[in-house]
């Protein structure tokens, strides 16, 4: 997987607050999935497989595993 993210278009997450808290965004790209926190970019993104992501929200979400 490619780690230079700065060509990528990221979302935030329906679920980040409105009072500009809680800001996590998210870059689909080819292989992956990208995560970051909008409040500090100067921490770089992770990645998640995107065959991955779904198990990971879903763990995030329930605190299981899939």
């Amino acid at each position: 997987m490619s780690s230079d993210t700065t060509e990528l278009a990221w979302f935030k997450s329906s679920y980040s607050g409105t009072q500009g808290d809680s800001c996590v965004e998210i870059a689909i790209a080819e292989q992956a999935v990208h995560v970051r926190d909008s409040k500090d970019l100067t921490r770089p993104p992770f990645a998640v497989d995107r065959e991955r992501w779904a198990p990971f929200v879903r763990f995030v979400a329930e605190g299981t595993e899939a």
